[in-house]
């Protein structure tokens, strides 16, 4: 095993004392159902002495993987149900997924699409990507474009240019994201040259880089997300809020922090999914709310996150977070404001 490459089994993780051996026979369980990868990035991260080490929570499996709830399911979004053609999801008027390749640097234990992600897994090519390039192309409506997977990241330079040339010729689409965990899991794959290979002349350039802990930010890390944003990208986050990982004050307000500093501009924050094996990472919606509600007024404005819920089922995403007003609803009734302190103001009708 060279140093870049990934520890994708329990024998792996024993060997490099990321799992202690009695755990071994418990885990293995846990491996054969769902996809295990750690980084070396990721495995120089993780104390071992630390039971409740938030990256090893996000990267190394646990047993409670196994315990499935009966309101779990194995595609909690409902992409399946919007999917008109292999590779695409198009749950949204002006947008659409296009899902590149099913396989990931890292598996997520919370991921929302882990019944669906692994090692090999093929990526989406020649017909079917012919076929899911000519649905976007049919339809007008679809103004932007948004690649995932899996992580498209790891896709080479060259089937990038590919996807982004055959992308620039359809005149409809003007904006394009791309959605990623690499910048932070696996940092030197971001090269100057793979990030300009990742713009699609004549769109706007978008990617979404996802981190759930102010320790993801290395110096590694921090010099790819560098070189994205050096390439022209505009940067936008994704985290998801993890029991055990940021649910907590500080450790949220240093994440959105991190972010910021770093010229990436939070965007979305999620409640856990329902997928199988992955309630010991929720906390209630209300607990949600009361976090990103503390966030309000204590932090910059460009550090507040959209808190958001995926339906279950696949009726979308709504906005969660708090309301800092009450009694509106009726016509001409005089609204309550609450600061960040608490207190309550009055503000007239209209």
């Amino acid at each position: 095993m060279t140093a870049h490459t990934p520890l994708r089994s329990i024998d792996a993780l024993v060997a490099q004392g990321l799992v202690v051996p009695a755990r071994r026979a418990a885990l293995d369980a846990v491996a054969g159902r769902y996809a295990v990868s750690v980084t070396p990035a990721i495995a120089a991260l993780i104390d071992p002495s630390d039971a409740a080490d938030p990256i090893a929570r996000q990267f190394i499996p646990d047993a409670a993987e196994l315990l499935t709830l009966p309101q779990e399911m194995a595609d909690p979004i409902g992409d399946e149900a919007h999917s008109p053609v292999e590779g695409v999801v198009h749950r949204y008027p002006d947008r659409a997924l296009l899902k590149l390749v099913h396989a990931c640097p890292v598996y997520c234990r919370f991921c929302f699409r882990r019944e669906m992600v692994g090692p090999g897994g093929a990526s989406l090519a020649g017909e079917k990507l012919d076929a899911a390039l000519a649905y976007l192309a049919s339809r007008p409506e679809i103004w932007e474009v948004i690649m995932t997977g899996g992580d498209p990241f790891i896709l080479s330079g060259r089937r990038v240019r590919d996807v982004a040339k055959r992308l620039a010729a359809i005149p409809h689409i003007k904006v394009t994201r791309w959605h990623t965990r690499v910048p932070v899991v696996d940092p030197e794959r971001v090269t100057a040259d793979y990030a300009r290979a990742l713009r699609v002349p004549g769109k706007a350039s978008y990617i979404a880089i996802h981190a759930n802990h102010p320790r993801e930010f290395t110096p590694a890390a921090r010099a790819a997300i560098a070189r994205l944003a050096d390439a022209g990208h505009v940067l936008l986050s994704q985290s998801v809020l993890l029991k055990g990982v940021n649910a907590d004050v500080e450790t949220l307000s240093a994440l959105m922090r991190a972010f910021v500093e770093n010229r990436v501009k939070p965007y979305y924050l999620h409640h856990p999914d329902l997928a199988p094996g992955t309630s010991h990472f929720r906390l209630s919606l209300a607990e949600g709310q009361a976090l990103v509600k503390s966030l309000r007024g204590h932090l910059s404005g460009l550090c507040q996150p959209t808190y958001i819920l995926d339906i279950p089922g696949g009726a979308g995403k709504i906005p969660v977070g708090p309301s800092f007003l009450s009694g509106c609803e009726t016509p001409g009734a005089e609204a309550r404001a609450e600061d960040r302190f608490g207190t309550q103001h009055s503000y007239p009708p209209v």
